[in-house]
């Protein structure tokens, strides 16, 4: 229900709004990111261009397009999708835990993948110059049900699974609950159980307590806040634009029912009429009978 939903200093890190409000907020947006991507790959990240809500469209408009809620390109790049950077990052807090989406989970690394190349390759470009493309989703569920912290999926040749096949593409899913995973930094720990519980208790380390620092700044600044109520607002509008529209579709199928039921009552009204006239054509057709039959008797009588 939206009026149940949170208030901006209630919300985490795995909250879409305020990891975007955090990856775009100025002079800070960069070393957020500087820092998660240390934590995940345990090396310096200084040349980087974030771009929060980078959208793709479809490649005409009977395709799906995608929009990534956090690409970070790499290696000094000065424009985007620029040849000569090196590698991409994709972040997404994920909580879209629902059934179907955790059953099409491997559809979505494919398609994320393969809308991402699409767009990072100039037409007569060698394919030697494609970006590195590392698309990583930071989910509070588990989207494979083994328990594990990390799961780090690449493409690989089934009939020799140790040879080397390095196309470039890599996805890292971390699930915040995970148990299983002993090659796992304590801080990387700690940061998962952070991106879900971002609090200043939880923020237990120094890259932590800096992170939380930059939080506080951005849950406590009034563009962000007004950011967050239009968008509180916008989501309601749409919510009863929705709840208007199924009512209208309800009303609909009332009606329509209500016709078909009608129908089916006429219908049924009409047959019942019609049987009653075939009872009484019946009836009558027999005493019409029966007096023929009288008058021919009568007739032989007289004779």
């Amino acid at each position: 229900m939206q009026n149940e939903r949170k208030k901006l200093e209630e919300l985490n890190l795995l909250d879409d709004f305020l990891f975007n409000a955090m990856m775009t907020y100025p002079e800070m947006g960069e070393e957020f990111t500087r820092k998660i991507l240390k934590l995940l790959f345990n090396k310096e990240f200084r040349n980087l261009k974030v771009i929060a809500q980078k959208s793709y469209g479809g490649l005409n408009t009977d395709l799906r397009g995608a929009r990534l809620d956090v690409y970070v390109e790499s290696d000094d790049s000065a424009e985007i999708d620029a040849a000569e950077d090196m590698s991409i990052y994709d972040l997404e807090p994920d909580k879209n835990d629902k059934a179907k989406y955790v059953a099409a989970f491997p559809q979505r690394i494919r398609f994320y993948h393969a809308i991402i190349d699409s767009r990072s390759l100039k037409s007569g470009e060698d394919f030697g110059k494609l970006k590195r493309v590392y698309v990583i989703f930071i989910c509070n569920y588990d989207p494979f049900g083994y328990d594990r912290v990390k799961y780090t999926i690449r493409n690989m040749c089934v009939e020799e699974p140790e040879m080397p096949y390095d196309d470039g593409a890599q996805t890292t899913i971390l699930y915040t609950k995970g148990t299983k995973d002993d090659n796992i930094s304590e801080e990387l720990r700690q940061f998962l159980n952070y991106m879900e519980n971002t609090t200043q208790t939880n923020a237990v380390n120094d890259t932590l307590k800096d992170i939380q620092k930059m939080v506080d700044i951005v849950k406590r600044d009034g563009e962000v806040s007004l950011s967050y109520m239009k968008g509180f607002e916008r989501d309601t509008m749409m919510y009863e634009k929705g709840q208007e529209a199924e009512r209208q579709n309800t009303e609909r199928e009332r009606q329509r029912a209500d016709s078909a039921e009608k129908a089916r009552d006429e219908a049924e009204n009409a047959r019942i009429i019609a049987e009653e006239e075939k009872v009484k054509a019946q009836k009558e057709a027999a005493e019409a009978l029966k007096r023929i039959e009288e008058l021919e008797k009568e007739l032989k009588r007289t004779k």
